[in-house]
């Protein structure tokens, strides 16, 4: 009986190498360039209608989702303009008391910012 030589070490195959794919020759038409064609398969991607279903539940809920973010993107820009345009607002009266204020008596003038405020809150 011989003794094996360390050269001629089997090691085990494993199963979970991918064997090489199998050479191919020349193609007919000499396009070796291409990629190879693949068998037609006119089912292949079809999906069940549970699936469908399933996906269309998904896309419901982030198109829901979706909605309320820009919504609430909304209301938060509509509430800085709106703070702008009260600072503003707020801006414009001060300056035109301060130029009554100029011209009349001081108690003259809060008389008449009162009797202001009472109007607006009549009026709106």
């Amino acid at each position: 009986m011989s003794t094996p030589t360390p050269d001629a070490r089997v090691e085990p195959v494993s199963s979970s190498t991918s064997l090489p794919e199998k050479a191919r020759g020349m193609r007919v038409n000499g396009k070796n360039w291409h990629a190879p064609k693949k068998a037609f398969r006119p089912n292949a991607g079809q999906v069940s209608y549970a699936k469908r279903k399933e996906q269309d539940k998904i896309k419901q809920v982030t198109k829901a989702r979706e909605l309320e973010m820009k919504q609430e993107k909304e209301q938060e820009r509509d509430r800085r303009i709106q703070a702008i345009k009260d600072r503003r607002k707020a801006k414009e009266e001060k300056e035109r008391y301060d130029k009554m204020a100029e011209k009349m008596h001081r108690k003259l003038v809060e008389r008449r910012k009162r009797r202001e405020k009472r109007n607006k809150l009549l009026n709106s």
